[in-house]
């Protein structure tokens, strides 16, 4: 493949680790132009410039802004998965294993603003590209793996009702912790608060998990706590 020599050694040919460090460039400056200026007004000249690339060479590895921003999307679904598989959780007792897995996706929003304009942006996509299928989408049965695991532990023990579909479950579960970021708008405008700020983030973050919860103990927790 080759590649502008501006970007590389003198051989027009990159190493794979320079390639590699060229695509998380691109890739990293892309998911900060997007989440600040969405799919629509996002240039990809401007994204080229603080990679330190021509444009030339983003349309030859991407093809499309279309397709570097549906790029952007699958890595950042790989990374926040790959970040919840981390998480030690078949040592803990299934109630607190969901609260620990849930309030690590909250977390994730948290700490990385940029992930809910991303999502917005995701959203609206998909509303007008149907067809379109991005890695989030194989990603979803491990997810959902994991999260079974979970349930079947919590009925097993007497701790949780059963629960007919995992992945219904863990849909709500993600929407409804989210939500907060996702939908700010309407989860600030309903409950009074900003969910946004800290400390309704700390107000929606205990809620939703509470909430998300109580549709499976098969008693209320005395202690009522979150993680």
């Amino acid at each position: 493949m080759n590649l502008p020599d501006a970007i590389g050694p003198a051989s027009n040919t990159p190493s794979p680790a320079g390639k590699r460090e060229t695509l998380t460039r691109l890739l990293r400056e892309a998911r900060r132009a997007f989440a600040d200026k969405g799919l629509a007004d996002a240039r990809v000249d401007d994204i080229a410039r603080a990679a330190g690339v021509s444009k030339q060479l983003v349309y030859h590895y991407f093809g499309s802004k279309e397709h570097l921003f549906a790029s952007v999307l699958d890595a950042s679904a790989q990374e926040l998965l790959a970040d919840l598989l981390t998480l030690e959780l078949d040592s803990l007792a299934p109630a607190d294993a969901l609260r620990v897995l849930l309030g690590h996706l909250f977390d994730q929003y948290r700490t990385d603003p940029d992930l809910s304009a991303l999502a917005q942006e995701s959203f609206r996509r998909h509303q007008h590209h149907a067809a379109h299928v991005n890695r989030f989408t194989g990603l979803v049965p491990t997810l959902v793996h994991l999260t079974e695991r979970i349930l079947q532990r919590g009925v097993a023990a007497g701790e949780f009702r059963p629960v007919p579909d995992a992945r219904l479950f863990i849909a709500a579960a993600a929407l409804l912790v989210t939500g907060g970021f996702t939908s700010r708008y309407v989860v600030s405008t309903m409950t009074g608060f900003d969910s946004a700020a800290p400390e309704g983030m700390e107000t929606w973050r205990g809620y939703a998990i509470d909430f998300a919860l109580a549709a499976l103990l098969t008693q209320p927790r005395p202690d009522g706590r979150s993680v």
